[in-house]
């Protein structure tokens, strides 16, 4: 267990709330609109963003970029400014705690064929709608389903 993940259990035990961060891989498709990924959590399978604790030394932006890349295979540019944020009840071995997650768009730009969640982890591509209604956090289906990505203007409009 990762230093990090041992420090936010003990603090769970306290009472005190834990945080996480996550990310929401994002790409434009053929037509122009907005698909994001969502992959299998490990044990029990269901549609989640990629999400972890916190990192020493790394911002909440650089460990959502790095979570992205072990547990979706996808690389790019995550977005300064977070989308939003989520709570999740988290199972322990006998409770479950409050966790908060602050969320990042990342803009992939490359997806690995193979990465190091591969074997454990299936992903997919879907419109917003159609991901938030797989996911089972009500907070991040919502989130995920008003989903607005900033585009550029076009240079000139028609």
């Amino acid at each position: 267990m990762a230093a990090t993940k041992k420090k936010a259990v003990r603090k769970a035990k306290k009472g005190e709330s834990i945080r996480q961060v996550a990310a929401i891989p994002f790409r434009l498709n053929a037509r122009g609109d907005v698909e994001v990924m969502l992959v299998t959590s490990r044990t029990t399978r269901r549609f989640i963003v990629p999400k972890g604790w916190p990192m020493k030394g790394k911002s909440g932006r650089k460990a959502a970029t790095i979570e992205a890349r072990e547990e979706a295979g996808v690389l790019g540019k995550t977005l300064k400014e977070p989308a939003g944020t989520y709570s999740y009840w988290k199972r322990l071995a006998n409770r479950f705690v409050r966790v908060d997650v602050v969320v990042y768009l990342l803009e992939v730009t490359e997806e690995l064929a193979d990465w190091q969640e591969a074997k454990r982890r299936q992903r997919a591509w879907l419109p917003p709608a159609d991901a938030a209604l797989l996911i089972d956090e009500p907070d991040l289906s919502t989130l995920v389903a008003t989903l607005t990505i900033a585009r550029p203007e076009p240079l000139n409009p028609a």
